[in-house]
């Protein structure tokens, strides 16, 4: 109550106040249009302008009330098909994954125009589309993924190189690959697909270039680097030697093998090989002396004796390292070998019978056999000889073999056909 007669009263003081001023202030509106005026005073003008302007103020508040809710009905519109889209995106992913190819590139087709990543729709259709063997229109998906999303080379060339790697096209795929690594040095995907399309058209050169560059990303584990150097750097080694007139390239990938490999037995007798093809024994027989002086194996003895280099110097060598090893059959078969080469018969004969005595070999019988026929030991060199084909037939695979019986009428009938040939031709 008090309220209410505190605010008439301020009322009825406000509005003494402004007839007060009406009285005091007076003046007035004029405004002409051409031939047209209108005029009045300056405090009705006011109240005119007053309510003109509350009246436009409502007018306007009308007016976005009514565009509003066209607005909100276009975004709730634009977010239930983006929703939609979502739905039937993940329906596509489905279907994918349960190998359901046609039905995942057809939903994933549809949703795509509203989907809010339609890089992943077109990706995964251009995939169903690959699975079902119509690599064209996988290729067209390919390309409207590059229209809708801009930045996406990277995704869509990985795709596209996968496919073609599917495709047995490793030619397009290493292209699409190098393109890719020029442009993102060390992306860690690129690096893994080159090492795949590598391997699968044996392009040794490239992937050992490529293996620093995996192990570097981490992304080969040791083991699978030492594996793969190895094979790379052994493949191009026996690819070389098969052109001994380029013994330079040899030499220059020897040079740029990692140290650990270079102590591999087998990759040095590889590279011997390739020098010995090349005719280069003499840089043969040093690299198998150093290696032999830090790293025995039989096969590097093996090859050792089978040089022809400087055959004095190399079986002084040998009774060096024979000294260490008295022993061992194949340094003592070397020597004999290397005796030979000497014109030092009865001491080949020596070396070989040693080395028979420590471990009974066919070859060594077939040396023996060879050395005592040229010594004109005949008896002892067909003692040799067959010696050296038992050992030779304990090697052979278990067998069944004619018995006497069968064998006989085997002979019967081999002299029966014979003699029936015979008179057929007469």
């Amino acid at each position: 109550m008090r309220k209410l007669v505190l605010l008439i009263i301020v009322g009825l003081a406000v509005g003494a106040f402004f007839g007060h001023l009406m009285m005091s202030v007076p003046g007035y509106w004029l405004i002409r249009v051409g031939d047209t005026s209108v005029q009045t005073s300056f405090w009705f003008g006011l109240v005119l302008l007053l309510g003109a302007f509350i009246v436009l103020h409502f007018a306007l508040r009308l007016l976005g009330g009514i565009i509003r809710p066209v607005g909100r009905f276009r975004t709730w519109n634009s977010r239930a098909r983006n929703r939609r889209a979502m739905k039937r995106t993940v329906r596509g992913l489905v279907a994918l994954t349960d190998g359901r190819w046609k039905k995942a590139e057809k939903t994933l087709v549809r949703a795509a125009d509203d989907s809010s990543t339609p890089l992943v729709n077109y990706l995964s259709a251009a995939l169903a589309a690959h699975y079902q063997g119509d690599y064209e229109t996988s290729q067209e998906h390919l390309n409207q993924a590059q229209l809708t999303t801009e930045g996406a080379d990277t995704a869509i060339g990985l795709m596209q190189a996968q496919l073609m790697i599917d495709r047995q096209q490793p030619e397009e795929a290493l292209a699409i690959l190098n393109r890719l690594d020029k442009k993102l040095t060390n992306h860690p995907q690129v690096l893994k697909l080159l090492k795949q399309v590598h391997l699968s058209v044996n392009d040794w050169d490239g992937l050992r270039r490529l293996v620093p560059r995996l192990a570097a990303q981490k992304l080969i584990s040791t083991t699978e680097r030492e594996q793969l150097e190895y094979r790379a750097y052994r493949e191009l080694i026996v690819f070389e030697s098969k052109n001994p007139s380029d013994v330079e390239r040899v030499r220059s990938l020897w040079a740029d093998m990692p140290d650990y490999l270079r102590a591999n037995t087998e990759l040095i007798v590889f590279y011997t090989e390739a020098l010995v093809q090349a005719n280069e024994e003499p840089i043969a027989e040093r690299l198998l002396g150093h290696s032999l002086d830090h790293h025995w194996d039989a096969r590097l003895v093996k090859r050792y004796g089978l040089l022809n280099v400087d055959a004095r110097r190399q079986l002084t060598k040998a009774e060096q390292w024979l000294k260490e090893r008295p022993n061992d059959p194949e340094l003592l078969l070397a020597c004999g070998r290397l005796s030979l080469r000497t014109g030092q018969w009865s001491k080949a004969q020596e070396y070989f019978e040693t080395s028979q005595r420590q471990r009974p070999n066919g070859v060594v019988c077939a040396e023996l056999a060879r050395l005592y026929a040229s010594l004109g030991e005949h008896n002892k060199s067909q003692l040799y000889y067959r010696h050296s084909v038992e050992m030779l037939a304990k090697s052979l695979p278990s067998l069944p073999q004619p018995s006497d019986s069968s064998a006989s009428d085997a002979g019967a009938s081999s002299k029966k056909a014979t003699k029936s040939d015979a008179k057929k031709s007469a």
